[in-house]
């Protein structure tokens, strides 16, 4: 079974640096796809309350008989829960969905700065740290609402899950994290397949022997971002996770460091409030 690297986050935890997500999944499938994810070698889950699935996700966990302590859960606070008294009731529903007595991440899923309730909110997820979850982070987080929380308590956030493949590799924001030690994990890794029909993927890929797709996550680990990408194929789950027997050399990398287009598939940060 593959042996994922594990990176050691700013509190300490230590994190799976490839992991299985299941944005879209819907629930009745969220159970058999993380089964295959699985039994592929993957032990890091990431869902979200908004996603509808964590029922699923957490018969599936239940049903792996794998032993708690192996496994990485994340799971993420919805923008209508921001704000103040709200957190610790969110945690407990998304606990009670999934079956689980703790998670070992807890993201604010979105900063919806209209409000700026993600200020309060964050104050309150401190307070979550070691009762309800290991680690408490953000995602989808610019610089300049990094810079803001960092006034909000003593607990910096472990990671920041941004949008990031080839075509959008929020320089900045990336930058921002590295500053704050923040590790940066990447959803949409590959950007919903748009990253893998340019020369400079596909011909690495051909030079490796492997598909696009495992030259674009290869990409993304050499940069030392998690990624979480998501199938239900799985021939795909399988191949997502087998990134370790070749590299990237410096040229293929920049090649692939060129193709930033500012690609965004998602909504921006700065304008979404749910």
């Amino acid at each position: 079974m593959t042996t994922i690297p594990q990176l050691t986050l700013n509190d300490g935890v230590r994190m799976p640096q490839v992991g299985f997500g299941v944005f879209q999944v819907p629930d009745d499938e969220a159970q058999r796809a993380v089964e295959t994810a699985l039994a592929a070698g993957y032990r890091s889950i990431d869902t979200a309350m908004i996603y509808g699935n964590e029922v699923g996700v957490g018969r599936a966990l239940a049903a792996a008989g794998i032993p708690r302590e192996d496994l990485f859960v994340t799971t993420k606070l919805w923008v209508a829960d921001l704000g103040a008294g709200r957190a610790r009731a969110a945690l407990e529903a998304s606990l009670d969905r999934l079956g689980l007595d703790h998670v070992d991440l807890y993201l604010i899923h979105w900063p919806a700065p209209e409000t700026d309730s993600y200020l309060q909110t964050w104050g309150e997820m401190q307070d979550l740290r070691g009762d309800g979850t290991r680690s408490i982070g953000v995602s989808n987080f610019l610089p300049e609402h990094l810079d803001r929380l960092a006034g909000v308590g003593s607990t910096p956030p472990s990671v920041n899950q941004i949008e990031l493949h080839p075509a959008l590799q929020n320089r900045d924001t990336v930058a921002a994290n590295r500053r704050q030690d923040i590790a940066t994990e990447a959803w949409s890794p590959l950007a919903q397949g748009a990253a893998l029909d340019s020369a400079a993927v596909t011909a690495a890929a051909a030079r490796h022997g492997v598909t696009p797709a495992q030259i674009v996550l290869r990409w993304h680990l050499q940069h030392g971002t998690i990624v979480i990408p998501k199938s239900v194929t799985p021939s795909r789950i399988a191949a997502n996770l087998d990134l370790f027997g070749f590299s990237l050399d410096d040229a293929e990398v920049a090649a692939i460091d060129a193709l930033e287009a500012d690609g965004r598939t998602g909504p921006h940060p700065a304008a979404f409030n749910g």
